[in-house]
């Protein structure tokens, strides 16, 4: 496992717009689409990174409790598939339907979207308010296979609670950790 960190993308930044393959349904959906009326969560993941394997089901609970609260979470996967077929789209629908994914799971085959938003790893976590700026990059809470400490959400969900009731959100905040992402050669 590598532990790679969030590249920590500039708070205030506006997010990068996007149209990409949603493995779950299998339509083209962009930034516009999908983001929430409050807020939108956009998280880099992958099917094989043991990181975000030990934080699926928690991430599966939080989004479906803030979806309901108007912020949209949108996943992304943008692993090489040819040099990594695990994380390929046809598997990517697959753990969709298997981890009870309630957000849609978008694949960035051509890298372009991950480079926008900077990211690094999987899980890396951004969050944006109404006007798409960003307010919250980082870690999903303080728990990484193996260190014992439960997956709560906590880092995210303090900032989304935050956003939701007008409260400044503070600036210090952890970069998330985990694999790299696999970029093409």
């Amino acid at each position: 496992m590598a532990n790679t960190p969030s590249n920590m993308l500039p708070l205030g930044t506006l997010a990068p717009n996007f149209k990409l393959l949603d493995t779950t349904s299998d339509q083209q959906k962009s930034l516009q689409d999908l983001k929430g009326s409050r807020g939108t969560v956009i998280m880099f993941i992958c099917n094989h990174c043991p990181f975000v394997k030990h934080l699926n089901a928690e991430i599966v609970k939080t989004a479906s409790e803030y979806q309901t609260k108007d912020i949209s979470f949108i996943a992304i996967s943008s692993n090489d598939a040819e040099n990594y077929p695990q994380d390929a789209p046809h598997l990517m629908k697959l753990i969709s339907k298997e981890q009870k994914y309630t957000f849609p799971y978008l694949y960035d085959e051509s890298q372009v979207v991950a480079k926008a938003y900077d990211a690094a790893c999987t899980p890396d976590f951004y969050l944006f308010d109404a006007d798409l700026k960003l307010i919250y990059r980082g870690q999903f809470d303080d728990s990484r296979p193996g260190n014992g400490i439960p997956v709560t959400g906590e880092d995210l969900r303090t900032a989304m609670d935050a956003l939701l009731s007008g409260s400044e959100i503070s600036a210090k905040q952890k970069p998330s950790m985990g694999c790299n992402i696999k970029w093409k050669k």
